[in-house]
């Protein structure tokens, strides 16, 4: 006999055996589909959760009152702000001896009016 023979015999035998085999497709289906059910529940469950979380998240603030944020002092390295003082002896504009000084326009308003 021949390969082709032989090989075509294996084939057919194959096809046979498998219809005979479980399928376990079914059961992986079955399984995904019970997963995204409960996902599903859990997912509307949380949500409920958060929903009354923020209701009463709410309620509670409208009694609380927000502290205003304070106005922290730049911390400026002592050659840059004499540079800035230079700078401004030089006669530099605020814009120059911003962008020279790599600070902003308000931390260079700020070393000129020594840190007031």
């Amino acid at each position: 006999m021949s390969y082709s023979i032989i090989i075509m015999i294996i084939g057919i035998l194959l096809i046979i055996v498998s219809f005979f085999l479980k399928d376990s497709t079914k059961k992986m289906e079955s399984e995904v589909e019970e997963l995204s059910i409960t996902l599903y529940q859990e997912t509307s469950a949380i949500k409920r959760r958060l929903k009354i979380v923020e209701e009463e998240l709410l309620l509670e603030g409208s009694k609380i009152t927000v502290p205003k944020k304070q106005k922290t002092k730049p911390v400026i390295h002592e050659i840059i702000r004499s540079q800035v003082l230079e700078l401004h002896k030089q006669g530099y504009s605020l814009p120059e001896i911003s962008k020279r000084s790599s600070l902003s326009i308000e931390d260079v308003k700020y070393v000129i009016g020594g840190g007031k």
